[in-house]
């Protein structure tokens, strides 16, 4: 029922969301018609240098006034929900970033729809979960469950929505949370389709797939896409890193974008806004060879703009356009060259779309299925299967993350270890500190310090002065010449070969903290202070109970989300 509830409300976002920014568009440029750019081939010269500045000081504004970190949101955000905060997600950041994301769109800044859809239907889901109450584990499903009808609700694709959530949001696939998920995105998929008409989300011609002889084609179009998408994140890479070098507050770089979007639409008003209206007239033949390259590089140019500067909104379209247009291209090619074999240029385009944004997103599997109840064409979706993991592998070997990979580690959070680092980090040292083995006095006789390392189980002995502060450590290795020469015994003490540059860890830290100090350092055991400024000696801690700590607590996690 929960599942049934989150897809209804995920799917009614998605029709609020998308009915919003054609409204805002209609405000702006008197029109709210998907093929945008055929229409904003007569506006003024003017008109597309000004809306999109002006839209663009308005989501700078907001973003800069009234959002967390000054920052656009958007599903790297639902990611890091799911992964570290048990699916709680901000109703009024939510609202705020659709908001913002919906002026993007409507001013032309060539960013995505479905992105800021996936984030309202999983802040919409996280609430519902909230106002139950319910615990962590139903949270971070019933937030899967909104991430899945979203993406079936805006490609009316019910099975790639599915799979979307549990290949990027959750991470893995586990029959307890699919169950609830394909739920949710059958009821999203039924509410929008009731709405919107049950059309699919591009219009594709009946007979596509010609020949498997093509399949070398589809693998050098593979190669391609992946140079394509790298392109893409390493443009809004560079763009943010420019962005963020610029003097004084960043609520007029999307302004800038803006203007630099208006500039590119007087050439090309292809890149203004979402763009599915260029994409289908890919598919159709409508543009010439050097056309369509001239597109794709400006819809890039475009895309690195809007993202890198702070304009809000998703990845998700511009890397469908841009694959499209790609593949549409070397479809041209293709067929010029083998026009017996080939499956036409429509066919590449739709082959190319699925490879750039599979590997954009890092969703092959999705992206897959995504194409596939697009066209219902087996024999045409075995070559996206080729295109789109030879585009993912070379991606993976060059680039080595995807787009919401890299806005995570911007963050300073890593997916690949960021379940491991949940379990480190609830965990916290008092769990695992030993006190068994009290400090030496920096007094102590060499001959007493001998006969202590020989019972000490750890190898070690910590020193401490007359207040139990600790001054360092010493082992056999701290000895030297005196572990068996007593000529000095007399006159040395322990104080004389303590290690002070031993590590050391205050108790108010957390295992992840203990485990990278160990990892920095090479040591097993660590002392443990109360604070580092008065370094009174606790106890220590030990690389083993670390692990055997955070074993026992990740299998904990796991059993959490098996139990529902």
């Amino acid at each position: 029922m929960l599942a049934l509830a989150a897809g209804l409300i995920a799917g009614g976002a998605v029709i609020f969301f998308r009915e919003t920014f054609q409204l805002i568009q209609l405000l702006f440029y008197g029109t709210d018609t998907a093929r945008f750019y055929l229409v904003a081939q007569g506006f003024e010269w003017w008109i597309l240098l000004l809306v999109p500045t002006l839209g663009g000081l308005i989501v700078g504004v907001i973003v800069h006034t009234s959002l967390p970190e000054r920052r656009p949101h958007g599903i790297a955000d639902v990611i890091e929900a799911y992964g570290r905060h048990n699916g709680n997600m901000s109703l009024r950041t939510g609202m705020l970033a659709m908001i913002t994301s919906a002026t993007s769109i409507g001013c032309g800044a060539s960013v995505g729809r479905e992105g800021p859809a996936v984030h309202l239907g999983a802040t919409l889901s996280s609430w519902l979960i909230r106002r139950l109450d319910m615990p962590p584990p139903f949270a971070r499903i019933i937030l899967a469950c909104g991430v899945s009808a979203a993406v079936a609700a805006s490609f009316n694709a019910p099975i790639a929505g599915a799979l979307f959530a549990s290949e990027v949001i959750i991470g893995y696939y586990a029959l307890q949370s699919f169950a609830p998920i394909v739920i949710a995105s059958v009821a999203g998929t039924a509410l929008t389709r009731g709405w919107f008409g049950d059309f699919p989300a591009f219009f594709v011609s009946d007979t596509l797939f010609a020949s498997f002889w093509e399949f070398p084609a589809f693998l050098l179009l593979g190669i391609l896409s992946g140079f394509v998408a790298i392109t893409l994140m390493r443009g809004i890479e560079m763009s943010q890193t420019l962005a963020s070098r610029l003097p004084g507050p960043n609520w007029y770089h999307p302004a800038l974008a803006g203007f630099g979007i208006g500039i590119l639409a007087l050439v090309f008003p292809h890149v203004l806004g979402v763009g599915y209206g260029v994409t289908e007239a890919a598919m159709t033949m409508q543009f010439s060879f050097w056309m369509l390259i001239g597109i794709v590089l400006a819809k890039i140019a475009a895309t690195s703009l809007s993202i890198g500067f702070g304009f809000a909104g998703g990845i998700f379209s511009p890397a469908l356009v841009i694959g499209a247009l790609t593949g549409s291209a070397f479809g041209v090619l293709a067929t010029t060259v083998l026009p017996e074999f080939s499956s036409g240029p429509d066919a590449y385009a739709l082959v190319g779309m699925g490879a750039v944004a599979a590997t954009v997103l890092g969703a092959p599997i999705s992206t897959i299925l995504i194409v596939f109840e697009l066209t219902g064409d087996y024999g045409l979706t075995l070559g996206v299967m080729v295109a789109v993991v030879t585009a993912t592998e070379i991606s993976q070997i060059i680039y080595g993350r995807s787009f919401f990979s890299c806005q995570l580690l911007r963050r300073g959070i890593n997916l690949v270890r960021d379940t491991g680092h949940d379990a480190l980090h609830k965990n916290s040292i008092s769990q695992i500190l030993i006190d068994d083995q009290p400090g030496i006095a920096q007094t102590t006789s060499l001959a007493d310090v001998r006969n202590a390392l020989q019972t000490s189980l750890l190898g070690k002995l910590f020193v401490v002065d007359d207040h139990n502060s600790l001054l360092g450590t010493i082992n056999l290795n701290d000895l030297h010449e005196l572990a068996f020469d007593t000529c000095d015994d007399d006159t040395a003490s322990a104080l004389s070969v303590t290690n002070r540059d031993c590590p050391v860890i205050s108790l108010n830290n957390d295992l992840f903290a203990v485990l990278d100090l160990m990892t920095e350092t090479g040591e097993d055991v660590i002392a443990v202070v109360k604070t580092k400024k008065s370094m009174y000696f606790l106890g220590y801690v030990t690389h083993h109970d670390v692990m055997q700590t955070y074993t026992q607590t990740l299998m904990q996690f796991r059993d959490e989300e098996r139990s529902f």
